[in-house]
């Protein structure tokens, strides 16, 4: 038996992939232009270098605020958009799929607690799976058609943003 609540909490994530790896961030609530900017940062420090940043037509990718942090960066950060309504080009969201169906596919959780910790300890679990990160690469059709790109960074680091509704804490029978 499932039980319905109308105002549940959410937990959005953001993920960042590079040809082996990704990093990622769960938010509660939406995915906004203050979590963008904190996301960034965090590539920011963690990746050294230029970074391309491919994304998709999510409005906080376009918002003043996050535009004006890129300018600060001083070219460090490299900006493409996806084509409008092309999932498909998206290797995020084979992560997220793969996350969703294969990682916490019977997850119920009770508590808010309980769902960040299952999805984060999912997502620690993948990312010691380099062969799956490649995978997501080879499914989606823009890693054939950027490695053939001349002048694009060794490293792409493609950050792709998605809340992740179906993920909220509910009670289970």
């Amino acid at each position: 038996m499932l039980q319905y609540h109308f105002n549940w909490k959410m937990l959005s994530a953001i993920a960042g992939v590079t040809w082996w790896n990704f990093y990622f961030r769960l938010f509660p609530g939406a995915i906004r232009s203050r979590q963008i900017i904190e996301f960034l940062s965090h590539l920011l420090r963690h990746i050294p270098g230029k970074l391309l940043i491919v994304w998709d037509g999510l409005p906080g990718h376009r918002s003043r605020a996050v535009w004006d942090f890129v300018q600060q960066q001083r070219g460090r950060l490299w900006l493409e958009f996806l084509p409008a309504y092309a999932p498909e080009l998206n290797p995020v969201e084979y992560l997220w799929s793969h996350w969703k169906q294969h990682e916490l596919p019977n997850l119920c959780p009770t508590t808010f607690g309980q769902l960040s910790h299952h999805a984060r300890k999912a997502l620690r679990r993948m990312r010691r799976r380099p062969t799956l990160v490649i995978a997501f690469w080879q499914q989606a059709e823009l890693g054939r058609r950027v490695r053939g790109l001349g002048g694009v960074p060794d490293l792409l680091h493609s950050c792709f943003f998605r809340r992740t509704p179906s993920f909220r804490a509910t009670a289970c029978n």
